[in-house]
């Protein structure tokens, strides 16, 4: 049966709906608050052959791209003809998975008049999975806790005790794992349901049609982007922080006639600590960067994402390879944006923004080793803050805004209410944003402290400390973040793990974003804006900008 293009049109915009529909039951009755209060997820539809229909707007380009990959990888894992309704299939093998132990990607397919016709899925954190938890110190992937290879989760609907009862047994909060679990079951349900539901109102068998016409258009389009842009191959390097010495990511940007390729030759090798990243969670956010310039206005499935490719040699610390430590991968995995943006600014000229934050301050937390024996409150939890954007050609950077991560910022009075934690004082960071003809999005500035007599552990793992984001085109480089115990405590590095005692308040200074354009191109009206909204400083206004009031 021959479906008109509009018809088919129409039911793209139904299944749009519907995968939002599903990311939002995710959420909603998600445990943890990283989930729950910051978006730490992905959902998606995928076809008979495991392609990329749709996915939520909701949800990281971490977990939304790896789970693109992802259910092609389980799919050809697991027989078809040996699916029952009902079944949900699930792993968290960083390499397959989004890049670490702690998200769980979960794969159902959809039965529709007896036959499968296409799959859900989806992905979210978990706050704990034993070992050393969620920070940089383990020596290898058995450090970082449990890893869970494909298997089945959900047998004809019911729920394989014993897999969950291995998580619980190894995690510092088996109540939120499990609550968190059974949201990514009710994630996938729902997606399902909706599925079939839409194909009986749009009486439909298969989506055979559908899905031809939803990844050929999308294809197309984003080939006629490709094709606008000009031809060759760019370079660029980024120097980032590290673990305990400074690395260059490299990476050459070859436009084609058809397609993209973006290679990681160059790039420092793995380190013995867990700032490592998976190949399939690096290319996720580079192509993500790549995205949001090429095309952006084509929805993100398996058409709009085929003619972007990435390589890596295998030993790099953007290909990193089992059983390389990997926990805290999002750490350089995120800057890869900014490593890219250098590439397409070259291709580009003004069109690009500056370096911002990327990397999104993750703060995890927990009680300290003698807490069991002491009887103090136990817990685990992990908190996102995040600093500036670049500033863009048109706009200024964006303050304390999730990019290119998408995670939301915790919410104060979430975090005081689950764990023992105190904010005194949380507020933009004026000066933060780089100056320019378009400033730099501004950092934050956090304080915290214990709540009750007792220490807390911090795993700190976050970049920008000792290179902070660059401007483009004339513009200043964005604050470097910094952290550190007290007003007056020296500085920390930005990676390792700290024990805040009891009455000590840790102070936490996210990066800003670099400017775009020479400072003395700022209009007035838009330096006076600042100074009356204090994001500058009337002292930085004269210094940086020679404004005279």
């Amino acid at each position: 049966m021959t479906i008109p293009g509009t018809r088919l049109q129409v039911m793209w915009n139904r299944l749009l709906a519907v995968v939002e529909e599903q990311g939002q039951a995710l959420i909603r009755a998600a445990f943890s608050p990283i989930v729950r209060e910051c978006g730490d997820i992905s959902a998606g539809i995928f076809d008979f052959h495991g392609r990329m229909l749709a996915q939520a707007v909701t949800g990281t380009p971490g977990h939304i791209n790896t789970m693109a990959e992802a259910v092609r990888t389980l799919r050809g894992r697991f027989p078809l003809q040996d699916m029952k309704p009902g079944d949900i299939f699930m792993t968290n093998d960083p390499w397959i998975a989004s890049g670490h132990l702690n998200d769980f990607l979960l794969m159902m397919p959809v039965f529709y008049k007896g036959k499968v016709v296409g799959f859900t899925s989806c992905t979210s954190h978990l706050v704990d999975l034993g070992g050393l938890g969620m920070g940089p110190e383990g020596a290898d992937i058995y450090d970082e806790g449990l890893l869970i290879p494909p298997c089945k989760l959900v047998d004809q609907g019911q729920v394989n005790t014993l897999l969950l009862g291995i998580v619980k047994a190894n995690s510092r909060e088996p109540v939120a794992n499990e609550g968190d679990i059974y949201a990514l079951i009710a994630c996938c349900e729902a997606g399902a349901n909706r599925l079939a539901d839409m194909m009986a109102e749009f009486g439909i068998d298969d989506l055979d049609a559908l899905s031809d016409h939803i990844i050929n258009t999308s294809r197309r389009g984003t080939l006629d982007a490709i094709a606008d842009l000009p031809k060759g191959t760019w370079r660029n390097v980024l120097k980032v922080d590290g673990y305990d010495a400074e690395i260059e990511l490299h990476a050459a940007l070859t436009i084609a006639e058809d397609h993209v390729l973006l290679d990681f030759t160059g790039t420092a090798g793995c380190t013995n600590k867990g700032i490592n990243v998976p190949l399939n969670y690096a290319a996720a956010y580079s192509v993500f960067a790549l995205r949001c310039l090429i095309g952006p206005d084509i929805p993100n499935n398996a058409g709009s994402l085929d003619p972007f490719r990435v390589t890596a040699p295998k030993g790099c610390i953007l290909n990193a390879q089992p059983p390389a430590p990997v926990a805290m991968r999002h750490t350089l995995g995120q800057m890869t944006p900014d490593l890219v943006f250098g590439c397409l600014s070259q291709a580009m000229p003004d069109t690009v923004p500056a370096e911002g934050a990327s990397c999104m301050y993750d703060l995890p937390l927990r009680h300290v080793p003698e807490a069991v024996d002491r009887g103090d409150q136990q817990f685990a939890l992990e908190l996102v803050f995040n600093g500036g954007t670049g500033a863009r050609p048109g706009l200024d950077g964006l303050s304390a805004t999730a990019f290119p991560s998408g995670v939301w910022g915790s919410q104060i009075e979430t975090t005081e209410a689950v764990a023992p934690v105190l904010f005194h004082r949380r507020e933009l960071r004026m000066d933060s944003g780089g100056a320019g003809r378009r400033r730099g999005g501004l950092g934050q500035h956090i304080e915290m402290s214990s709540s009750l007599d007792q220490d807390f552990m911090v795993f700190l793992s976050v970049e920008r400390i000792l290179n902070p984001a660059r401007g483009r085109m004339g513009g200043q480089d964005g604050a470097a973040g910094r952290i550190r115990i007290g007003q007056n405590g020296n500085d920390l590095p930005g990676k390792g793990e700290i024990r805040v005692k009891a009455g000590e308040t840790l102070v936490f200074e996210t990066p800003g974003g670099g400017g775009f354009g020479r400072p003395r191109d700022r209009a007035e009206s838009d330096i006076k804006r600042d100074i009356d909204g204090g994001f500058v400083s009337a002292k930085a206004a004269r210094a940086l900008y020679g404004y005279q009031p």
